[in-house]
């Protein structure tokens, strides 16, 4: 049913955004849609996902790349009425590579910044976000980030996390150079906790090696992350149809569907999307 409705509402995008390029003479100019074409000419759609951020994108034992991310482009792969082919990106590399057209477009556990929006495509709604948690033994059950309070914490030097939780919950922040030494720290029982991303906690948490541990809290200060094309094509046929399906995946609670499918812990952003943008019809 979610098939044919995406399948749908792809439709109805592409023949709205090719209305409005072709009416649109100063638009029309702007968007040529060379990406879009180069994909339904090819039959295919080259995604940059991660493959080393479990569960959002990793290999499985067969070597292949797999996780929520890559449900996502599958599902967009789907809706386009082409094959999906999926390029392993880094954190370093992602938007250079859609800007050199080595992929079609990017859904990499990419925060969506100002910087970035001048660089490659960030279609809205944003599809995840990430906040500021902790990682705790098990053993200690905290409860509340009030629980935190004059206590030490391992953070990462120069994380802006280690601000927001000294001044707004009085922790005792202890800094390390880089996330290992401050794991290895908390495993040795130097600090009570480790404050850092949600999802690197998470990813941390899926990997088996830290079975004792937990992400006790609810996280604070979301960080949406950006879907991305290219960026000529963000106001185009990619960027609108991409926009349209990120929708509809908020819209039917698919998107919550796949976050317990991975087992994530459950966001409140995408509760709040699911209701922001609940059919003002459904249930009457």
């Amino acid at each position: 049913m979610l098939k044919s409705v995406l399948k749908a509402s792809a439709a109805s995008l592409v023949v709205l955004a090719g209305t409005a390029a072709a009416v649109a003479d100063g638009h029309s100019k702007q968007c040529t849609n060379d990406v879009w074409k180069k994909v339904m000419a090819a039959g295919k759609v080259v995604v940059g996902v991660k493959a080393d951020y479990k569960p959002w994108g990793f290999r499985d034992s067969n070597g292949d790349i797999v996780g929520m991310e890559i449900d996502i482009a599958k599902i967009a792969a789907d809706a386009m009425g082409v094959e999906l082919e999926v390029v392993a990106v880094q954190s370093s590399n992602r938007m250079q590579f859609l800007e050199q057209g080595k992929i079609n477009m990017m859904i990499a556990t990419m925060s969506d910044r100002p910087d970035r929006r001048k660089i490659v495509g960030i279609t809205q709604p944003n599809y995840y976000t990430s906040g500021t948690n902790i990682m705790a033994p098990k053993a200690l059950g905290f409860k509340n980030w009030d629980d935190l309070k004059g206590k030490p914490v391992c953070g990462k030097q120069g994380a802006f996390y280690n601000k927001v939780v000294t001044e707004r919950y009085g922790v005792n922040v202890v800094a390390f150079t880089g996330n290992a030494e401050a794991k290895q720290a908390l495993r040795d029982k130097k600090c009570v906790a480790w404050v850092y991303d949600d999802s690197s906690i998470g990813s941390d948490l899926s990997s088996g090696n830290f079975d004792d541990f937990e992400m006790p809290l609810n996280s604070e200060d979301d960080n949406p992350w950006g879907l991305a094309v290219p960026l000529a094509e963000k106001d185009c046929v990619f960027g609108n149809f991409m926009s349209g399906l990120t929708f509809n995946l908020h819209q039917s609670g698919k998107m919550i569907e796949l976050e317990k499918k991975w087992g994530i812990k459950a966001t409140k952003y995408l509760v709040d999307q699911n209701a922001s943008f609940k059919d003002w019809l459904a249930g009457k």
